[in-house]
């Protein structure tokens, strides 16, 4: 039998909600940012390099017993993501390095005239990194449209820009704006039978829902660790083969072997060490909502079935309360009957105040929001919202319909 969301026993295992700004607890609603962090994981953290901070390799106690903390990692990793090999977890600073360094061993396998397919809605971390690998190539970039209505894909403009010459489709799980999350089920199947690869940004979807691989049937999928509750490191994973044949760029006594010939360098130790303890917190949520799940999987599948239910009430909650306030418009999907198709990410425009102007006075009064164009550039230049950009309200599990209210009587006082 399942237990009910305690949102208030989780929002105990995160230290930073107890800050005050003036006289009342601040409101945190920044996550696309950068989310807040429980407890345990700063203390994995923290005990990593008091205890065990060691470079990999070594005979001796410490150095031991951090490579054990990070192959745990990489079995939490994949666990994470949907897949059985470890091997295909590399860790980096984050998505955009990672991305970075993937797209420029890519790029090198493209010839003059191949084709990338990029997308308007998505963040410039999964657009930018490819447009530079196709220059270098001599390869032509096309960018998916969106629907301004609903910030949706333009699903018939893929179909007739994806053809043979397609080498990789870049696309997001989630709009990192507006909210909006992508069928990259069915975009994988037509890049594949087009015989283009995939690769999938799962930045701003991690925090909200549960990541297969397996069932995406992508090539590629990238997230940073620090959006879904964790430290400032990012995660990149691969087939097998793919990593295995592509030519990374690594120095001569780097392993040729996976992870270690995509891993550069000494890695974030003590941020992988956080991040194991990340995915702990969300499989003991799992487990908290029901006892029986079997296996850190079958906990985070759980896990993420509470969070997605608790977190469409907060946001049909919050698209009810703007709704209400005049001036206001919504960018992206408003239909509750369509909520199974957005994360709760809002991003709005006021008719007579900018983003940064209401995210001032919000701030002044202890909620956190930002404003501006989010570095998704390609999605605020096709709707005409720079360089203003808008004001965007993420929320997390952690939230609660008291924190949006406050929000709501601050913009119906405001506006």
């Amino acid at each position: 039998m399942a237990a009910p969301f305690d949102v208030e026993r989780l929002r105990r295992q995160f230290p930073a909600l107890d800050r005050v700004v003036g006289s009342r607890l601040a409101v945190y609603f920044d996550g696309p940012g950068g989310s807040q962090v429980p407890r345990r994981v700063a203390e994995a953290v923290y005990r990593y390099l008091t205890e065990t901070n060691a470079n990999h390799g070594g005979p001796f106690a410490t150095s031991q017993e951090s490579d054990r903390i990070l192959e745990e990692a990489h079995r939490a990793a994949a666990d994470f993501v949907g897949t059985s090999d470890p091997g295909e977890i590399v860790f980096g600073a984050n998505m955009t390095t990672l991305t970075f360094a993937l797209s420029r061993a890519i790029g090198r396998t493209w010839s003059v005239g191949d084709e990338v397919l990029v997308s308007r809605l998505d963040h410039d971390a999964n657009v930018t990194p490819w447009v530079l690998a196709a220059q270098e190539a001599g390869a032509i970039v096309r960018q998916i449209d969106v629907r301004p209505d609903d910030c949706t894909l333009d699903a018939d403009d893929f179909r007739a820009k994806l053809t043979d010459r397609t080498k990789l489709v870049a696309v997001g799980f989630a709009s990192n704006v507006t909210g909006t999350m992508n069928p990259v089920r069915e975009i994988v199947r037509q890049s594949h039978a087009a015989g283009a690869l995939v690769f999938v940004d799962a930045v701003h979807y991690a925090a909200h829902g549960l990541i297969d691989v397996g069932e995406l049937g992508c090539d590629f999928l990238a997230c940073s660790v620090y959006k879904f509750f964790g430290p400032h490191m990012g995660l990149l994973w691969g087939r097998r083969e793919l990593l295995e044949s592509l030519p990374a760029y690594k120095l001569r006594p780097a392993p040729d072997a996976l992870p270690g010939k995509w891993m550069t360098g000494t890695q974030n130790h003590e941020g992988i060490a956080g991040f194991k303890e990340t995915i702990e917190y969300l499989a003991d949520l799992g487990r908290s909502l029901t006892p029986e799940s079997n296996g850190r999987r079958e906990a985070l599948r759980t896990a993420y079935r509470g969070i997605g239910e608790y977190e469409r009430e907060l946001v049909q909650h919050l698209i009810a309360g703007l709704l209400c306030l005049s001036g206001v418009r919504i960018w992206g999907i408003i239909d509750p009957q369509r909520f199974h198709e957005r994360v709760p990410t809002i991003s709005f425009t006021h008719q007579d105040h900018t983003p940064a102007e209401i995210a001032q006075f919000a701030a002044e009064q202890g909620i956190f929001v930002w404003a501006g164009n989010h570095y998704a550039l390609p999605l605020t230049e096709a709707l005409g919202l720079e360089p203003a950009g808008t004001l965007r309200v993420g929320l997390m599990h952690y939230n609660t319909g008291a924190e949006i209210d406050r929000l709501l009587a601050l913009l119906k006082k405001r506006l």
